[in-house]
């Protein structure tokens, strides 16, 4: 009778041992990394912004965003809002945009009709958050590095330039 239980310890310490075995770590294989990790990004610099087309105001923009990376001649964000008179949003675009998309950054009240459209563009992944709803907001704001000198101004304090630039041009 004493046997049987050390030969059931026996049988369950080698399933044990079994097991352990087939749970031990690898190294990973790029694919691996690929399977567990889908956002990699697809190109070096990839990065993504809101996007949308005419969504009803900013929160069902980025709300329903789909979750994909700006194509490789994509370098900034761009964001369109249509106001009316109240200043209560009657549309929102956002999307990936190259440099030519960004030109114009501002506000214009809309020809024939009770509408103002403010647009804006911004350098950064999902950048894209705000919308912009005055001259002030309405900027094309940049992390890159401004060199002057040979001392860098930090990306806040270029955005920090920009704004007070245009708070100060509209007044």
């Amino acid at each position: 009778m004493e046997a049987w239980p050390a030969v059931a310890w026996m049988l369950l310490m080698t399933s044990i041992a079994d097991w352990l075995k087939t749970v031990q770590s690898r190294d990973f294989t790029m694919t691996d990394i690929i399977l567990l990790h889908p956002s990699t990004t697809p190109h070096p610099g990839g990065f993504k912004c809101f996007t949308c087309e005419d969504a009803a105001d900013n929160y069902e923009c980025n709300r329903w965003a789909p979750d994909v990376y700006c194509p490789k001649d994509a370098k900034y964000c761009y964001t369109r809002h249509t106001m009316d008179t109240n200043g209560e949003s009657v549309s929102v675009t956002k999307r990936c945009a190259t440099s030519q998309d960004c030109l114009y950054s501002g506000c214009d009240d809309v020809p024939d009709s009770a509408e103002r459209v403010c647009s804006s563009c911004c350098e950064g992944n999902i950048c894209n958050v705000l919308v912009p709803r005055n001259q002030s907001s309405a900027v094309f704001s940049s992390t890159s590095h401004l060199v002057s000198s040979g001392r860098r101004l930090l990306p806040t304090m270029l955005s920090c330039v920009i704004i007070s630039h245009s708070i100060f041009a509209a007044v």
